[in-house]
């Protein structure tokens, strides 16, 4: 009777060895493939840094008034025990506070440079928790504004109209056309103006 266990073990691992051979684990089903392939992602698309340097990141550093507060208090949304990138408490999304902007004009900025950069960094913590395109999907908005979502810091924009709103709005819904990385000059059209430097925030 054990034999017989021992045969019916024996072949049933046989069995299935050669059913995980075939799903292409190669001779040692349990074992890494020889190459593991890592191809870079196509058709996506990015948000522009360039806009976000100039109109987003000092959102996240500026005072702002608590809604309702009836002691007039403020807060950033980079303090201490928010979403600083050293001592803050709120999740994934950080940022760097002493964040310097990077001159987009000097050649030695080239992108794998800036995506060195602190800037880089807040850019990067800050499109993650965007649905590109989807304003209503976006927790960099929905959560502030308590749409649908917990959000530790509570209520921090008073509404859809408040101007840092509508910043962060037009940033989400206008993405770097498909193809083209997140220094693409399609992101002066985003400026009145059309240039970056010179040029305003665009809201609409």
């Amino acid at each position: 009777m054990l034999n017989r266990m021992n045969c019916l073990r024996l072949s049933l691992s046989a069995v299935l060895i050669a059913a995980l051979s075939a799903c292409g684990g190669g001779s040692n089903p349990l074992g890494n493939p020889a190459l593991v392939k890592n191809p870079a992602l196509s058709g996506g698309q990015n948000l522009s840094f360039v806009y976000f340097q100039k109109c987003i990141n000092p959102i996240f550093l500026t005072l702002l008034p608590t809604p309702g507060s009836a002691t007039g208090a403020t807060n950033s949304c980079a303090s201490t025990g928010c979403h600083n990138s050293l001592t803050g408490a709120g999740g994934a999304f950080r940022i760097v506070p002493g964040a310097q902007p990077v001159d987009l004009s000097l050649a030695s900025n080239t992108p794998d440079v800036i995506r060195t950069s602190d800037m880089y960094k807040n850019f990067y913590t800050a499109q993650s928790e965007t649905v590109l395109g989807d304003i209503a999907q976006s927790r960099l908005l929905n959560k502030p504004l308590l749409q649908g979502v917990l959000h530790g810091g509570g209520l921090i924009f008073a509404g859809a109209t408040d101007p840092n709103v509508l910043l962060l709005q037009y940033w989400i819904s206008h993405p770097m056309p498909a193809g083209q990385d997140e220094f693409s000059s399609a992101a002066n059209a985003m400026f009145t103006p059309t240039d970056s430097v010179t040029g305003t925030c665009n809201t609409l």
